[in-house]
């Protein structure tokens, strides 16, 4: 396979990855009652990000969405980590960056079934098939950060 179809197969799994864990998150939320904090809402903004950069890598580049996706690789592994160690130890999100950022974009009252927080860190730190959440979400920004390497190594 030639290099424009490898970097055009990297940022079409990059964009399916990150639409899939978000429509994955708004299925556990609305048919299975597992109710979002704000930094669960970030990750969702963080993954929508990624998949909007991989979009703008067939405009400008695969340099350009592999940097871009590596960055935003990187807060959503920092955002999972905070969420796992920090966060869920507190009774409430309000305040925090996630919750500023979120708020301060008007995500929360735009487009509420997506970005609207309903859950404290606390009350939201839950398992899915015997994992925290949130594990799942840094698993994923790790591998998209992988593929964010490899479109720039190519």
């Amino acid at each position: 396979m030639s290099a424009a179809p490898r970097r055009t197969a990297l940022l079409a799994g990059i964009v399916v990855l990150s639409l899939g864990a978000v429509g994955i998150a708004l299925g556990t939320q609305h048919l299975l009652g597992m109710e979002p904090c704000a930094w669960c809402v970030l990750q969702r903004l963080i993954f929508v990000a990624i998949a909007l950069a991989a979009l703008l890598g067939w405009l400008l580049g695969r340099v350009f969405a592999g940097i871009l996706v590596l960055g935003l690789s990187l807060a959503g592994i920092a955002a999972a980590l905070w969420q796992h160690f920090v966060a869920a130890a507190s009774e409430s999100c309000n305040l925090t960056l996630a919750e500023k950022i979120i708020s301060g974009l008007g995500l929360d009252g735009s487009l509420p079934e997506i970005f609207q927080p309903r859950a404290s860190c606390a009350d939201a730190a839950v398992k899915l098939l015997g994992v925290p959440y949130e594990f799942w979400s840094l698993a994923l920004f790790v591998l998209l950060g992988v593929l964010a390497l490899r479109l720039l190594r190519r």
